[in-house]
């Protein structure tokens, strides 16, 4: 972090500092069971988000081109993005559960963010074509879609979990109803696959312009990206012909939020991928997405 020019080393330190102070809000509002400090959270969310984009406009300048070439930057913009997603969503779905689910996935993007932050870095020729800009903005977004379908398929099994339970009281006003949950839930692996499809295609084109794709389907980074593409297509299939449970959908949905993490974090800091679009040699230098 310290490695960041003043400008971004200050702009991240205000945005993991009030995302910090938007989880303690929403950890007190669980335990305490009340919901004083709740306006709170909007503002908060709202001003990180201005934040992250002020954040990646001074890497942009800096490096003039998009600053999509590191994890750090993709993850700075996949944390703006789920944190528009939360206002979008927060005003018709105002469930303290929901919104502590979407609260704290933000602070762990820009705490992860915050630990593999290195200055801007000058993109390779190739991450200068419309191929690696398509492709880096779909897989941003297509992420952003799986998170909130695994946000949401985690809800639905504390809420089946609990009401199996009889623990009711826990679950009316503080978790969205089911059938909400089960509707937003498909409508993030819906839209989860079709932006990591099209992520996919570009990345096939960026492909030919670079590495081949021999060598590109060969990648560790790559083969988690499929991986978690074919398990949404499973889903979307089996789930047309209702074979597939709520429940059984949710913990798939779970696994392919796992290998997401895996593709976009886990290879990355391992040094295992060669999927690179800066040009630096170290691992936080490798973009996110396969």
């Amino acid at each position: 972090m310290f490695n960041l020019s003043t400008l971004e080393a200050i702009a991240l330190l205000l945005v993991v500092a009030i995302h910090a102070a938007a989880g303690v809000v929403t950890a007190l509002q669980l335990l305490r069971k009340h919901r004083r400090y709740e306006s709170l959270l909007m503002p908060c969310v709202l001003a990180a988000v201005i934040l992250d984009a002020a954040l990646l406009v001074f890497r942009g300048i800096s490096i003039k081109a998009v600053p999509l070439t590191s994890l750090f930057d993709s993850l700075i913009l996949l944390a703006l993005t789920f944190g528009v997603l939360y206002l979008l969503t927060k005003p018709s779905v105002d469930q303290v559960w929901f919104g502590s689910m979407m609260v704290w996935a933000i602070l762990g993007m820009v705490l992860v963010a915050a630990l593999v932050a290195k200055p801007a870095s000058r993109p390779q020729e190739v991450a200068r074509t419309p191929w690696a800009v398509a492709h880096a903005s779909f897989m941003i977004l297509a992420t952003a879609s799986i998170v909130f379908a695994a946000a949401n398929a985690a809800l639905y099994l504390l809420g089946s979990y609990r009401l199996k339970h009889k623990a009711i009281a826990q679950v009316l006003g503080r978790i969205p109803n089911m059938e909400a949950l089960v509707h937003m839930h498909r409508l993030g692996v819906r839209a989860g696959f079709i932006l990591l499809t099209v992520g996919i295609v570009s990345g096939l084109g960026l492909a030919l312009l670079d590495t081949g794709i021999v060598k590109w389907l060969a990648d560790s980074k790559v083969i988690c990206i499929i991986g978690a593409w074919g398990l949404l297509g499973a889903i979307l299939v089996v789930d047309r012909f209702g074979l597939l449970r709520v429940k059984a959908r949710a913990y798939v949905t779970i696994v392919v939020f796992g290998l997401i993490l895996i593709a976009t974090i886990g290879v990355t800091i391992a040094g295992t991928t060669q999927h690179r679009f800066s040009r630096a040699d170290s691992p936080a230098s490798m973009a996110p997405v396969a």
